[in-house]
């Protein structure tokens, strides 16, 4: 499942490439029909990432909610305007990367024939955007989408789409401040009040919106936080470090389009990606960049949890803390 960086790429290529352009809006599959056409013909206002979900804003006062889900993505392409990535979401193969730009040879013909299941297809006047296979795909009233944000936790890119939207010349760095500020103390309040073990509550998108198996498992390497231990058992002061490094590494994330969680100097020979890009993500068995320990996996509510022993283990427990 794509990842919330992805989904903040999203959002700032469709603001890049679609924001303030009359759209076309169709569903070759036929599914998404009746929804496409309350949007088919409006401009769009705004593009919004929270968590693993994309929101698409347009002026006739309607939202187009999209969740990826498992096995959703976006296909993109058009003219030599037309800039960015050519895909992003899922399923994705080790090591891939969103492409640049996807322009076609030739003048402009428009977007080519829908090829599979295409849910969704966006078109302006210089490119086009096919969504594929997912989760969730709806065309909402701006109550209606408020109530589905309020239903998630904080965003750990909120300072980073601050940065954006400063960038595009929208808001105050005050107010972006204040709003990365607020995320923080929430994720911190929000984790003190499970009592299940962090390596569940971080997957919880109710408690943290966008952390996926990936990032749970690096960050909670990075910080030294055995996964068994309660989230109300964390320290304020602890909790805040993680809250920073997800920050941190999900930032990371939107800038280079890949997961890489390792620092330089805990980096073997090869290639960084996909060789040295984690710590403990799919290395079980191997032994942990940092200390002599093999790198365990165990099945946590269904996801694979992956984490050192050696490295994060609870005073006074056993290595793994169980």
């Amino acid at each position: 499942m794509p990842e919330g960086h992805s989904v903040h790429r999203l959002a700032r290529q469709f603001d890049d490439v679609f924001g303030g352009q009359v759209l076309a809006v169709s569903s070759p599959q036929g599914r998404f029909a009746p929804a496409a056409r309350l949007i088919d013909g409006a401009r769009l206002a705004t593009s919004h990432a929270h968590g693993k979900q994309l929101f698409l804003g347009f002026e006739n006062d309607l939202v187009l909610r999209v969740h990826l889900g498992l096995y959703g993505a976006w296909r993109f392409g058009g003219d030599e305007h037309f800039t960015g990535a050519s895909s992003i979401g899922a399923p994705r193969k080790v090591g891939e990367t969103e492409q640049g730009p996807d322009a076609e040879s030739g003048p402009y013909q428009g977007p080519p024939e829908p090829v599979g299941q295409v849910r969704a297809r966006l078109v302006s006047a210089h490119g086009w955007a096919d969504l594929r296979g997912p989760s969730a795909c709806e065309v909402l009233t701006p109550r209606e989408a408020s109530s589905v944000r309020a239903k998630l936790g904080p965003d750990p890119l909120t300072a980073a789409a601050g940065e954006f939207e400063l960038a595009k010349g929208r808001g105050t760095a005050v107010e972006h401040l204040r709003a990365a500020r607020a995320a923080r103390k929430e994720f911190v309040s929000r984790l003190a009040g499970k009592k299940t073990p962090v390596g569940t509550a971080l997957m919880d998108q109710a408690v943290l919106a966008g952390v996926g198996n990936i990032y749970r498992a690096e960050t909670l390497f990075r910080t030294r936080l055995d996964p068994f231990t309660p989230g109300c058992d964390i320290s304020a002061r602890k909790a805040g470090l993680l809250w920073d490094d997800i920050v941190s590494i999900m930032s990371d994330g939107v800038r280079d389009g890949k997961i890489i969680t390792t620092r330089p100097e805990h980096r073997g020979p090869g290639p960084l990606w996909p060789e040295n890009a984690y710590y403990t993500y799919q290395r079980q068995g191997r032994t942990c960049r940092l200390c002599t320990s093999a790198i365990s996996l165990s099945e946590v509510a269904g996801r694979k949890l992956y984490w050192c022993p050696g490295c994060q283990r609870r005073a006074g427990a056993r290595p793994g803390g169980t």
